[in-house]
């Protein structure tokens, strides 16, 4: 039987832990010639074992699964093959399936039966147990160190650590040139370039000999540790060391950096509220819009058909001219504000009748399940004592259950359905908006409201049209059919002269069964035809 030799330092610096990979070839080269164990491949990686996804590893347990004959594995401990519950899981399937038959480790006992797969098992995971609770074990320490102000890792530029204190300390020379770079870029006289000059000739430079790059640079004058603070993931922390700068120098060449800083340069777009919302009537094609000199000289904005599905004849229209019949249109739906305002109050005192109504029928639905209940109780208690036979007590106990999920179900549905008023109030609220609109140069918002209560917007020969949806189209229907003058009191009686406008034409709203019917309109069961006191010559 072969074998593959697997050997493995938690770390892939290659300075760090170059005798453990070592010590445990020689270790393991020697276990091999003592128990005459064939070595046919040798994997040596540097890596750590704690999440998967190993090169060498995963090259290795396929050489195993593709080879046509078993395989042995040898290592020093399980911890060496395994930290992690998946790679631990590969190896452990491996040997259920047959394709590694043996595991030796100088240091660990194993045979391929149910007993050594469980304490394989164990020691994996023993070995997931200590990476976790060292991990642990580390962040607690740096939240400790953290509260008792300690610098965590080597010292920044400028500062030396002491390792009696734990901290870290002002360097003798460094820190003073430091200081000296820092006012010198504060005088706005040098680049970051000409700043790695500045320290070159005190002798900092480089590994390469070379001055120190413009991103280091700007990292030193950036970092706040020479202020006294501690950054660690995004926060600061007020460390026990002493700082190096004081706060205006340091701000003073923040300020620098900020005004030196060439800011990423953005396309600005152009402002042209109307585009997206129209087609040619011609040809469907979009209509653009773009800038153009008129014959006064002057700069204006013109839209017109990007005629992208064929020849189009139709001209271009000034954006002032289209912005003119959009508001023409919205004066077709506009109503006067005291007619809103109360439309609006008359649906809040709604609101109220119909919240009223469904506490109501909630609290009866809520009595009901408790008497329902207790007629349960009663006829449990009835059974337990004899004295109902048990097909009496079963079919009994069905009905009055069908009857409790019943009403759950209605408890339920009376606690979650939709105020049946809330469409209504919107389309009052568009219709109030518009009317402002009508008055107004907010183009986007114009744009906006026809999108919202308009259909089908066309351009064709200069000309912008598009339909109401209902029921703002009854609405502009009704106002058309009248002379423009201010309504009568809301309140006001019905009267032969009077055109009445009730709460299925304001709110649109239809059911199949309309409780009373008008010439062409029916007032709603849900929304109750109670805005009919809105009257217009």
């Amino acid at each position: 039987m072969k074998y593959f030799l697997y050997a493995r330092k938690s770390t892939e610096d290659e300075e760090r832990q170059v005798m453990s990979i070592e010590a445990q070839l020689a270790e393991l080269q020697e276990y091999a010639k003592q128990e005459n164990i064939l070595i046919s491949e040798t994997f040596i990686e540097s890596k750590s074992a704690k999440k998967p996804g190993r090169e060498i590893f995963n090259e290795m347990m396929g050489k195993v699964h593709v080879s046509k004959e078993p395989i042995g594995l040898l290592a020093w401990h399980p911890d060496r093959l395994a930290r992690n519950s998946i790679d631990g899981g590969q190896v452990i399937y491996s040997i259920d399936i047959g394709k590694i038959v043996s595991l030796r480790f100088p240091t660990f006992w194993f045979e391929p039966t149910p007993q050594g797969l469980f304490m394989l098992q164990v020691a994996f995971g023993q070995s997931k147990y200590y990476s976790d609770n060292l991990s642990e074990n580390v962040k607690r320490g740096i939240r400790q160190k953290l509260r008792r102000g300690e610098w965590l890792t080597k010292a920044p530029f400028g500062y030396i650590n002491n390792p009696k204190t734990r901290t870290i300390e002002p360097h003798p020379t460094l820190s003073k040139i430091l200081v000296k770079a820092f006012e010198a870029y504060a005088t706005e006289k040098y680049t970051l370039e000409s700043l790695g000059k500045f320290l070159a000739e005190f002798g900092i430079e480089s590994k390469n000999r070379t001055p120190v790059s413009k991103a280091n640079i700007k990292r030193i004058l950036t970092n706040q540790a020479y202020l006294g603070l501690i950054a660690h993931k995004g926060e600061y922390f007020e460390g026990k060391f002493q700082p190096i700068l004081n706060r205006a120098t340091f701000e003073a060449v923040q300020e620098v950096l900020k005004r030196k800083a060439k800011p990423r340069k953005t396309k600005q777009g152009h402002n042209f509220p109307f585009t997206g919302l129209m087609t040619c009537e011609q040809c469907n094609s979009p209509i653009t819009a773009q800038w153009a000199k008129g014959k006064s000289g002057g700069i204006y904005r013109y839209y017109r058909c990007t005629k992208k599905r064929g020849v189009c004849s139709q001209k271009y229209i000034q954006e002032k001219d289209l912005a003119s019949q959009i508001k023409t249109r919205l004066q077709s739906v506009a109503l006067p504000d005291t007619d809103t305002d109360w439309m609006l109050k008359k649906v809040d005192e709604w609101e109220k009748e119909e919240t009223s109504k469904s506490i109501s029928s909630v609290q009866n639905i809520k009595s009901r399940i408790s008497e329902t209940q207790e007629k349960l109780d009663k006829l449990v208690s009835a059974y337990i004592d004899g004295d109902i036979p048990k097909e009496s007590y079963l079919n009994k106990k069905e009905d009055l259950l069908k009857a409790k999920v019943s009403l759950a179900e209605k408890k339920e549905n009376g606690q979650t359905t939709k105020n049946p008023l809330e469409p209504l109030r919107q389309w009052i609220l568009d219709t109030k908006k518009a009317s402002s609109l009508a008055f107004s140069d907010n183009y986007p918002e114009m744009k906006q409201i026809i999108q919202k209560i308009g259909t089908n917007p066309k351009l064709s020969d200069r000309y912008f049209s598009f339909s109401f949806i209902p029921p703002s189209d009854f609405l502009a229907s009704r106002l058309a059919g009248r002379a423009p003058t201010t309504p009568i009191a809301p309140l006001a009686r019905l009267s032969e002269s009077a055109e009445i406008l009730t709460s299925s034409d304001l709110s649109g709203c239809w059911e199949s069964n309309p409780v009373n019917v008008l010439p062409k309109h029916a007032y709603h069961r849900h929304t109750p035809a109670r805005i009919s006191g809105l009257f217009f010559y």
